[in-house]
C-alpha cells in the first residue's frame, strides 16, 4: 500500500527493544513490508536550557540511528525509516499505528517489573493502537528454535474475527501449526439435599470443540495449508492461555475494547504480563466490517 508504514517498532537501545526489532524484521521479511523504527525522547527535569535539550536530542538521534542501522545491516528489508519524536513513546506508537499493518514493542522480562511496564507504555499501546500489537516476551525470534512451537489462538465468543484472521495469517507465513484453545465453563453444581448429577466434562468439551470448529470454518477453507488443532479445556481462560503459551511461538488474543471502554480486558492484560511467549493483541476494525483472506464478510 502506498504510504504505508508497514511494521512499526519502538526502539530505545535496550536488549528488550533489540528483541522487538528482531521480531519486527521477521515480520517485514515474511510480509514484504517496510519498517519504521521510532524512538521517543523528552526532557524529564522541568525547565532546561536550549543547549541541554539539544544535547539530549542528539543522544536520542544516536540511539535511533543505531536501531535503524542494525535493521538495515541484519536483514533484507530495503525500506527502513527512522522516526524521532519528542514526547511520550506510547503516544507516538499509537499515532503511527493508524497507518501501520503491525506495531511491535518489547517487554522487560517477567514479574513485577514487566507488570509496571505493561501498565505504562506497552499496556497503553495495546489498548489504543489501531493495528495489531505484538508484545515480544521471552527470548524473541532469534536465535530461531530448531522446533518452533505453534501459533496459539485464544478463542471465545468475544474474540473478533480480525484476531482469527491474524492468527491464521501468522501460522501460514511462518509455516506453523495453529492451535485454537477455548476455556470451557461447566454448569455450576448446587450442593445440598438434592445434589444434581456430576457434569459430563467430555460432553461439555466436545460441544466446545464443535462450536470452535464452526467458528473457524471460513478460515479453514481460506488457509488449506495451515494445520489446525482445536482444544476445549475445562479451566479459566487465564489458566488455559498461560499454559498454552509455554510451548507456543506466538499467542494471539483479541483486544475487545467495546466491552472494556478502551482498556485491556483482564484476560488480555494477564497474557501481556505473564505469557511465556510473544503476545499479539488484535483489535476489531472500528467500523465493524470484517474480512476473511481478503474478502469482506457481512
Amino acid at each position: 500500500m502506498a504510504g504505508s508504514r508497514g511494521v512499526v517498532v519502538g526502539y530505545d537501545g535496550s536488549d528488550f527493544s533489540m528483541q522487538a526489532l528482531d521480531w519486527a524484521l521477521d515480520e517485514c521479511e515474511l510480509r514484504k513490508l517496510p519498517l519504521t523504527v521510532t524512538h521517543a525522547w523528552r526532557w524529564p527535569y522541568g525547565e532546561a536550557s536550549e543547549e541541554a535539550r539539544r544535547h539530549l536530542r542528539k543522544a536520542a538521534e544516536h540511539v535511533l540511528e543505531h536501531g535503524a542501522d542494525c535493521a538495515r545491516a541484519s536483514s533484507t528489508v530495503a525500506d527502513v525509516t527512522a522516526d524521532l519524536y519528542e514526547g511520550p513513546a506510547a503516544e507516538r506508537l499509537v499515532e503511527l499505528s493508524a497507518g501501520a499493518d503491525l506495531v511491535v514493542v518489547g517487554c522487560r522480562g517477567l514479574g513485577a517489573l514487566a507488570r509496571s511496564v505493561v501498565g505504562s507504555v506497552t499496556g497503553y499501546v495495546a489498548a489504543h493502537a489501531q493495528a495489531p500489537v505484538i508484545i515480544v516476551r521471552g527470548p524473541g525470534p532469534i536465535p530461531a528454535p530448531l522446533e518452533p512451537g505453534p501459533v496459539v489462538l485464544g478463542l471465545s465468543p468475544a474474540t473478533p474475527d480480525e484476531a482469527v484472521e491474524f492468527a491464521f495469517a501468522e501460522a501460514a507465513l511462518r509455516q506453523l501449526q495453529l492451535v485454537a484453545v477455548h476455556a470451557v465453563h461447566p454448569p455450576v453444581m448446587a450442593w445440598g439435599l438434592a445434589t444434581g448429577p456430576v457434569p459430563d466434562y467430555a460432553a461439555v468439551t466436545r460441544a466446545g470443540r464443535e462450536q470452535m470448529e464452526e467458528r473457524l470454518a471460513p478460515w479453514l477453507g481460506a488457509y488449506p495449508d495451515v494445520r489446525v488443532e482445536s482444544r476445549a479445556v475445562v479451566a479459566t481462560a487465564k489458566e488455559v492461555l498461560r499454559t498454552a503459551s509455554d510451548t507456543a511461538n506466538l499467542l494471539v488474543v483479541g483486544a475487545d475494547r467495546t466491552r472494556h471502554h478502551g482498556r485491556l480486558g483482564s484476560v488480555v492484560r494477564a497474557m501481556a504480563e505473564h505469557a511465556s511467549c510473544p503476545v499479539a493483541t488484535v483489535p476489531a476494525r472500528p467500523n465493524g466490517s470484517q474480512e476473511v483472506a481478503g474478502q469482506r464478510k457481512p
